[in-house]
């Protein structure tokens, strides 16, 4: 009767369910819980094992480029990092409220690292989560106009509930890109959060943009309701190794 149960519940792909039954039963310990008891020990392992395997779907349609947490950043006070803004930010109340966070700094500081460790947060939280180098999503989107794709494309930024920008400002913006630019924040304008990084300080971005009025319109959109952190310090990458993993 046991292994009938077993296979019945992998038939209905109730894993979770399935290894914590097929586990208190090889190691005897049924008798150790009431009824009730057990048929929520079931069922926090269903529970647990679907928002396990939620999580790791979420983080790997993200597509991150750092591996990071919020449990491994170095709050050293010559960072000027602000641990309770962090920690604070991390509980993911920023995107119900649709605010951005928008971190900026030298070289090797960190943010890319802190932005993801965020991110990853999100996806922890049940959040729909998108990491994009700056720059190669606008070649994207330039290919996407050219095949005629561009809308779908820009449907698929819609949809998450935050994007992450990522090293913002290497370049200036030619005319294409920052009409691009200002349709993505527009459409995020109180419908979603973005996370921006940046080597460039937020008051250089209007040179970044170019063009007064569209920097205008972006900025404007950008920083209402944002979280900033401008960090500082010596480059964490000559303090840790070098791999994508370690790189805070």
């Amino acid at each position: 009767m046991n292994e009938t149960t077993v296979l019945k519940m992998k038939q209905m792909q109730l894993y979770g369910m399935q290894n914590a039954f097929k586990t208190a039963i090889e190691s005897g310990k049924t008798g150790d819980y009431t009824l009730d008891q057990f048929i929520s020990m079931l069922i926090d392992a269903e529970w647990d094992e679907r928002h396990n395997r939620r999580v790791a779907r979420s983080i790997k349609n993200a597509k991150f480029h750092y591996q990071s947490s919020i449990e491994s950043i170095n709050f050293d006070d010559s960072r000027n990092l602000d641990r309770n803004l962090v920690l604070r930010l991390a509980e993911c109340n920023f995107v119900e409220k649709n605010e951005n966070i928008l971190i900026t700094g030298s070289t090797g500081v960190g943010k890319s690292y802190l932005g993801t460790a965020l991110g990853y947060q999100a996806c922890i939280e049940g959040f729909k989560v998108s990491y994009f180098n700056t720059s190669k999503l606008f070649s994207k989107l330039k290919m996407a106009k050219a095949d005629g794709s561009y809308l779908r494309e820009l449907a698929k930024l819609q949809r998450q509930d935050v994007i992450i920008l990522d090293d913002f400002g290497l370049q200036a913006l030619d005319s294409t890109n920052r009409i691009t630019l200002l349709e993505i924040i527009e459409d995020r304008h109180n419908n979603g959060s973005i996370i921006v990084t940046s080597q460039i300080p937020v008051q250089g971005w209007y040179d970044i943009i170019g063009e007064k009025t569209i920097a205008d319109a972006i900025l404007d959109r950008l920083i209402h309701q944002s979280h900033r952190f401008e960090l500082s310090g010596e480059s964490m990458r000559k303090k840790r190794p070098t791999t994508k993993a370690e790189i805070v």
